[in-house]
């Protein structure tokens, strides 16, 4: 295969359509047929991929639970010189899967990685939600246990941008509670269905959301986008943290937060719009 190393094969991750089978590249078309080997997260979701073009290949599974011996199988091939192509169930592979797995080993080794651009739910999300898109934070399927998931949602609380989650339809319901109750009633985008026939992207509030399906069951793979955290009112709750407080308390605030003292200074100068001069002479009187 063109681009092929001396000693090792190449390992390429190759995207697949989400959905509609006419998103399919005809580099990937390509990849798939020349490869050594498949290695698919579902292979007989794969197969009637393969079928569908024609395709006939060596396909092995290389999945959440058999990621750790074919990861190893995999490498040993690619060491042998062998070409594997990785695929996903659908879209690109790496993103919430164990491909990322099979890439960091693959790297470990020095074997050459490469991607086979194509469809993505992260980036078709974002585009069909109408929220900003020149900064965005993909934070996949939440945390299943409750602590690590209320950890999880604490952390991005305060994000300013566009936030980014899969999941699945029987699960939708609790993740759209468990996002209203730890970020609040923001605007939200519930894309369903992307590239495929019944293609829904329904903009409106978490609480509006909930509501809906409460009563409605969930249908499709869904991708969540919601709005950023509102910086007026980060920058008010922060004014409130420090108002009433003297400089060297506020500098001290900063400094336990983990700041540095230079940094610490450049923040309180900020906060109250005063030089570093002014906070240093406070400091040292």
């Amino acid at each position: 295969m063109a681009g092929k190393a001396e000693t090792t094969g190449t390992l390429y991750l190759v995207s697949t359509p989400i959905g509609n089978l006419e998103d399919i590249t005809l580099r990937a078309l390509r990849v798939l047929k020349e490869a050594d080997i498949i290695a698919a997260e579902d292979t007989r979701q794969t197969l009637k991929l393969l079928n569908h073009f024609g395709i006939k290949n060596t396909l092995v599974s290389y999945y959440e639970h058999n990621r750790a011996e074919k990861g190893d199988y995999l490498v040993g091939r690619l060491l042998e010189g062998k070409d594997v192509a990785l695929v996903s169930d659908a879209g690109t592979p790496g993103i919430s899967d164990p491909g990322e797995d099979l890439v960091r080993l693959a790297v470990s080794r020095g074997i050459p990685v490469t991607v086979i651009p194509g469809p993505s739910a992260v980036i078709a999300g974002v585009v069909l939600s109408g929220f900003p898109a020149g900064r965005f934070a993909f934070e996949g399927f939440l945390p299943v246990n409750r602590r690590a998931r209320r950890e999880r949602l604490s952390a991005i609380s305060r994000d300013t941008r566009t936030l980014v989650f899969y999941e699945a339809p029987h699960k939708l319901l609790q993740t759209l509670k468990d996002l209203r109750d730890a970020l609040g009633n923001r605007r939200a985008a519930i894309a369903r269905e992307l590239t495929k026939k019944f293609e829904e992207v329904w903009r409106t509030t978490l609480d509006e959301a909930v509501a809906r399906y409460e009563n409605e069951p969930p249908k499709g793979e869904f991708v969540i986008i919601l709005e950023g955290a509102d910086e007026r009112g980060l920058r008010e709750d922060e004014i409130k943290c420090w108002e009433g407080i003297s400089i060297q308390d506020h500098v001290r605030m900063y400094l336990d937060s983990g700041l540095d003292r230079k940094e610490a200074m450049k923040k309180v100068a900020d906060d109250r719009g005063i030089s570093k001069r002014d906070v240093y002479k406070s400091l040292i009187e």
